[in-house]
């Protein structure tokens, strides 16, 4: 690290101390995402003429109170901040050497208000992996066909009276996915249209009586090894996230 990378993350450190005491506002995304940036262009590193590799993991660690607010957005938010990560490192031509995830962390060190990012350079092997987020919880699709609705013999189960039983299907062959209706009573809407049955792109938004299910597809990390690793037992807020450009 230069000495003016010091600096700046010196400054940064102190704006960020007195931004938490003066204001004691809690730390916002946009912030979150400001400091991913910094961390990438802080990390990035030229190792040949065309190629600049940096970090794919980030560890944002948060006070408590900031930690249990981030949390509650719940994996949307993670969800986001993975691809801003990936549109920065597009723009910048920075390379990745896996896929990119984040992690939230509690640090008893920081005051709330305050975000600080670990970040190291991690080689695995990714596996996508079909999920739908309902209602803040994300469900991981592991059937070919998973069935959603109000009853018990659903795969996935919700609470929503305007559903059917078995309402709709997901149908997953390992590359694509399709949403299927089952004769629901009040049918079902793709994002915004009546549908019996259709391909089912990533971001997709399934409507099925009050409930609004997003499909995605993320990418797991597999076997990995970490260039530099960071002794940290503070809990932890895991996802898989998304492989990274120019790979």
């Amino acid at each position: 690290m230069g000495i003016l990378d010091s600096f700046e993350k010196g400054l940064e450190r102190a704006v960020n101390g007195a931004f938490a005491k003066t204001f004691k506002s809690g730390v916002q995304p946009v912030e979150i995402t400001s400091a991913l940036r910094r961390e990438l262009d802080t990390k990035a590193a030229v190792v040949a003429r065309d190629r600049i590799l940096a970090p794919n993991r980030f560890t944002v660690r948060l006070a408590e109170a900031d930690y249990r607010r981030m949390s509650d957005l719940g994996p949307a938010l993670l969800d986001e901040l993975v691809q801003l990560v990936q549109q920065h490192a597009t723009s910048q031509g920075y390379q990745f050497t896996g896929a990119v995830s984040i992690t939230f962390a509690t640090d008893p060190s920081l005051s709330e208000g305050m975000v600080q990012i670990d970040s190291t350079s991690v080689k695995s092997t990714v596996a996508w992996t079909p999920v739908v987020d309902i209602g803040g919880q994300r469900h991981q699709l592991v059937k070919s066909r998973t069935v959603i609705g109000r009853g018990s013999d659903a795969d996935i189960t919700i609470d929503d009276t305007g559903t059917s039983r078995r309402h709709v299907e997901i149908i997953w062959d390992g590359a694509r996915a399709q949403v299927r209706d089952l004769g629901s009573t009040n049918g079902s809407q793709l994002n915004g249209s009546p549908v019996k049955q259709a391909i089912l792109e990533p971001d997709s938004v399934i409507t099925i009586g009050r409930t609004r299910i997003v499909f995605r597809v993320v990418a797991q990390a597999g076997s990995e090894h970490a260039d530099t690793r960071r002794d940290d037992s503070t809990q932890r807020h895991d996802m898989g996230g998304f492989w990274g450009p120019n790979t």
